[in-house]
């Protein structure tokens, strides 16, 4: 979708899962003395170098990804955290299963989901995909890509956790307001959890497929993202909404965000983060007109 030329970076320190940046700091959870930033892993590269950059100025700041954006929400309640990060936005439940914790929102911009094909798939034909034919894959009902128009190939479907932005805005766009029944019992499906992951098994796995956030298909030449209903996830589209899969992204803290909370968010709202946004191949809110 976007260029992403200082993605590699950013690739490598997160397959530590967390980076911590020395200094100083105030108003943190958990009785450390670091910021503590955790959930989404499409988030992550934004605050991971948000972190950083705010290093010069003597902050000490915690990145992690344990649980994606469900997990965050779940640490920001227990008091583990400061920060949540999520691509997804804050459901009934989460505010249900916690009333006492404060849940403050704040978006920083806007990202896509993509059904995520190889390219043997998407080179013999499978270019577009219909809500039901998604819906009839992910249930393991379409079990080889010739019946979608592709090469004889069996289909390998990787899903997300429950509770993964990414599978929440697959199964609205699925499944609307049902519920989805239970993953299929087949030898070809497999749940995964972050965005690495799902990317390394896409890329390993002929004939497979998989939600994934479009940002970290670009550049990879074995991938494919495939038009929705003959939508395709264009900067255009994702800002008007269009693309059915679009999706914002947010920080979340526990009531109005102080000291290096703010600090944080200040930054990430900033010409500099929104910067960020973009190098990592999200809309910022100016482009989506907030």
């Amino acid at each position: 979708m976007f260029s992403k030329k200082f993605r590699h970076a950013y690739l490598v320190a997160s397959a530590l899962t967390v980076m911590s940046l020395a200094g100083c700091a105030d108003g943190v959870a958990g009785g450390s003395g670091a910021l503590q930033v955790s959930g989404s892993t499409t988030v992550a590269p934004v605050a991971a170098d948000a972190a950083q950059a705010l290093k010069a100025e003597g902050l000490d700041i915690t990145v992690a990804t344990q649980g994606g954006s469900a997990g965050g929400i779940s640490q920001l309640a227990a008091g583990q955290i400061n920060i949540a990060m999520s691509s997804k936005p804050l459901a009934k439940e989460d505010k249900a299963a916690s009333p006492d914790t404060d849940f403050l929102s704040t978006q920083i911009g806007a990202d896509a989901v993509g059904v995520i094909v190889t390219k043997q798939v998407a080179d013999a034909g499978v270019k577009n995909l219909t809500a039901a034919q998604v819906r009839d894959l992910f249930e393991g009902k379409i079990t080889n890509w010739s019946e979608v128009g592709g090469p004889d190939l069996d289909v390998f479907v990787y899903d997300k956790e429950p509770g993964r932005g990414t599978r929440e805005v697959l199964d609205k766009y699925i499944y609307g307001d049902e519920k989805a029944p239970p993953p299929p019992k087949s030898g070809n499906f497999a749940i995964v959890g972050g965005n690495l992951e799902t990317r390394n098994k896409l890329e390993s796995t002929p004939g497979a497929v998989a939600p994934l956030s479009t940002s970290f298909v670009e550049g990879r030449d074995g991938l494919a993202a495939v038009t929705l209903d003959g939508i395709e996830p264009s900067p255009e589209n994702i800002a008007s909404g269009k693309y059915p899969m679009a999706r914002p992204l947010y920080l979340i803290t526990d009531g109005k965000p102080k000291g290096s909370a703010k600090e944080f968010l200040d930054y990430v709202l900033g010409s500099e983060g929104q910067k960020l946004m973009t190098k990592h191949g999200y809309l910022t809110l100016k482009e989506i007109g907030k």
